[in-house]
Order: structure tokens, then C-alpha cells, then sequence
């Protein structure tokens, strides 16, 4: 697997794979699975580097990193939480959508500001939200063509090292996670055998104790009572002589 932590363009643009992502066609028929159903291509590598691809394709990267591209107003995005785990993209507005935080890929250009618009994408002169510089990571791209020393692309090293993280994270198995999840609750399950142990133990003294009180303090067995006068039927009653 490439580490998220690639070397810089020649133009110092940015890692390799952004001005490809950019660039690719998306929500367009995959040309490999024109007659399947949701073929529509929305899944980039940043590893191959290639064109747009389909869910059917990405059995042919396995284990690479890929990013899912989606729409918004017929604009493609990406989630922030995806892809903030290899550029920085910080300067650039960040839109909620379906309860998810999401970036423009692209400039949107706004030939007329609306009323009230206080802050602009330095680029293309959108109309912003909040105080931010650019409205899409191609607008960030570009401020950064113009020289400003101030914007990078490339994310600090400890942010880079939790990238990697959660990264490999995200591809392990299941088995992979299996011993961590069953190593937390060890002490619990201890403290809890311990106790059912030791209620166990109190529990089958207790029923000794029981046992030999009985025995004590019980009383004999009575006689069993002799059934066979009282069920015998009386005689004849006979009148008094007169």
C-alpha cells in the first residue's frame, strides 16, 4: 500500500493523484460495464491515478485508497472526513449535506455576488458562508499557483501518522480487531467470576447450614392415624322397648 504521505508535485501543487482527481470524469457509464445496472463511475485511486471507476471495478483495487465521489447541486464533492486524510484542506468552505461534511472539487463561479455576501472565494468570487479563502480544492490549487507561500497542501507529521492509522484501520479485517475487542472487557469478566464465584460458594454454605438445622430442630414423624375404625359404619339403630 502507498503511504498517504506522498512526495509534492514538481510544481509543488499538491500530491500527484489531486489534479487527476480533479480532472476525471464522473457520473459517467463505466466504459468496462456499460450494460450493468449502477455502472455510473464515482469512485477514484489515488493510487493508480487513473480515470473515474464503477463499484464493479474496485475489486481491481484492492487494498489501494480509494475516495468515493458524490453530487451536490451537479457539482462533485467529497467527504471532508475521506479526504482530509491526505491533503490539508484548510482555507477551503465546508458544506454540510445529508449530515455530512463535504468540499467542492471545483470551482464554482458566481457571476454576481448574492445581497448580504460578506466573504468570496478568492478565485472565482463565490459567495461564502464563512471566512474562508476558497470555495473548492481547484480554487486552492490555483491561489496556490499565484505564489502564496502560505498554502500547502501537505499535512503535518503527526496528522499525517493518524492518517496512515486510520487508514489501515478502516482496511483490517475483522479477525485483525477481534483480539483487541476481546482484551478490554478482561478485567470486568475477572471481577465479575469473582463474585459469581464467591456468591456461588455462600450460596452452597448456606444451603449446607440449612440442611443440618433441619435435621436438628425437625420434628419426629407422628403416627399415622388408623383409618380402618373411623370409616366403620354403625349397626341398625333399634327403638327403646315401650
Amino acid at each position: 500500500m502507498v503511504s498517504p504521505i506522498v512526495e509534492m508535485g514538481n510544481e509543488g501543487m499538491g500530491p500527484p493523484w489531486l489534479k487527476p482527481m480533479l480532472k476525471a470524469d464522473y457520473f459517467v457509464p463505466c466504459s468496462l460495464h456499460f450494460d450493468s445496472n449502477k455502472n455510473e463511475s464515482n469512485l477514484f485511486c489515488l493510487d493508480c491515478m487513473g480515470n473515474a471507476f464503477c463499484s464493479y471495478c474496485l475489486f481491481q483495487h484492492n487494498h489501494h485508497r480509494v475516495l468515493q465521489i458524490r453530487r451536490s447541486s451537479y457539482h462533485n464533492v467529497v467527504r471532508v472526513n475521506e479526504i482530509q486524510r491526505f491533503i490539508d484542506i484548510s482555507c477551503i468552505q465546508t458544506y454540510v449535506i445529508n449530515s455530512a461534511k463535504i468540499v467542492f472539487l471545483n470551482e464554482r463561479p458566481q457571476p454576481r455576488p448574492g445581497k448580504g455576501v460578506t466573504f468570496t472565494c478568492e478565485i472565482c468570487s463565490r459567495g461564502l458562508p464563512d471566512n474562508f479563502r476558497f470555495c473548492s480544492l481547484g480554487c486552492k490549487m490555483n491561489g496556490m499557483k499565484r505564489g502564496d507561500s502560505e498554502l500547502s497542501f501537505w499535512l503535518k507529521p503527526n496528522t499525517n501518522k493518524h492518517s496512515r492509522e486510520m487508514f489501515i484501520a478502516d482496511w483490517d479485517s475483522d479477525e485483525s480487531s477481534t483480539p483487541t475487542k476481546i482484551h478490554r472487557p478482561n478485567n470486568i469478566f475477572n471481577r465479575f467470576s469473582d463474585t459469581f464465584e464467591r456468591l456461588s460458594c455462600s450460596t452452597s454454605s448456606g444451603d449446607e447450614l440449612g440442611n443440618n438445622h433441619n435435621n436438628v430442630i425437625s420434628p419426629k414423624t407422628p403416627p399415622q392415624f388408623n383409618h380402618s375404625n373411623s370409616s366403620r359404619r354403625k349397626g341398625v339403630p333399634h327403638r327403646a322397648p315401650f
